[in-house]
């Protein structure tokens, strides 16, 4: 359902709360280890979103501190490259996160039949090739509508804030992998994506202080965004013409409109 809608739902949460379900309808509130489910599962789930919004937002003031002289162009060429680095690591800590929790229900479901020894040390190798399978084929068949909403409804990403969010976001889920909480996901990357979003304000704060601190520092007015390679833009020179024995001189303005045209008697145009 969730799915068809195109909403960003927690696949773990889900699978968590089908197996607590199915094991108080077979043995009731008292199979659950409700202490371990609070350290382990809901506490590192309600930090995870807060955290990736943070560490997105920290990494996106650091990334628009050292790209605040770059001309744009460039930078997004440079970004949606290394997007890809990021993205892959995304989907790496994706599997160690998402699979394992399935590879675990699979686990559980060969231990309570007999035919896996409850102390085993990894799961079968079919089952972990099955969990791979199946989530790459979900993601390639299905996860378009996931991903438009994430990618466009929460937040406008323009490439440094996708690698911020991409980052931030396979940071966290690869430290929670590696300490056993089986976090969401989903909502460690839409809290990624609204900290990288929310530094849009701060953006534009930095490149108008950029440009009046570069702008006094040449001595001449700043651009209005980041300088090319090409260097400093060339003023447009005035516009001067007769007309019934005087000079008219019209001077461009600084955002691009012409000021009004002043009509001097005997001026030169100098």
């Amino acid at each position: 359902i969730t799915w068809f809608l195109g909403l960003p739902s927690s696949s773990s949460h889900a699978l968590i709360g089908g197996m607590i379900g199915s094991a108080v309808a077979a043995d009731g509130l008292g199979v659950v280890q409700w202490e371990g489910l609070k350290d382990k599962v809901l506490i590192p789930s309600l930090l995870a979103p807060v955290m990736g919004a943070l560490l997105a937002a920290a990494l996106m003031i650091l990334v628009l501190w050292i790209i605040r002289k770059r001309a744009p162009g460039i930078v997004n060429r440079i970004f949606r490259r290394l997007q890809l680095v990021s993205g892959g690591f995304v989907a790496f800590t994706h599997g160690t996160n998402d699979a394992q929790k399935t590879m675990g229900i699979i686990a559980l479901a060969l231990v309570a039949s007999g035919h896996l020894s409850p102390d085993f040390d990894r799961p079968p190798t079919w089952v972990i090739v099955s969990a791979a399978l199946a989530m790459g084929l979900g993601t390639y068949a299905g996860g378009w509508r996931i991903i438009k909403t994430l990618g466009t409804r929460i937040a406008k990403l323009d490439p440094p804030r996708g690698f911020a969010a991409q980052t931030a976001t396979a940071g966290i889920l690869w430290t929670t992998a590696h300490y056993g909480f089986p976090v969401s996901t989903t909502h460690t990357i839409s809290g990624s994506v609204l900290g990288a979003g929310a530094t849009r304000r701060l953006n534009a704060f930095v490149l108008r202080h950029d440009r009046r601190s570069t702008g006094r520092a040449h001595g001449r007015p700043a651009p209005r965004r980041w300088p090319s390679a090409g260097g400093w833009p060339t003023p447009a020179p005035p516009l001067v013409c007769q007309a019934d024995g005087q000079t008219v001189t019209a001077q461009p303005a600084r955002r691009g409109r012409l000021e009004r045209a002043r009509h001097e008697p005997g001026h030169t145009g100098r």
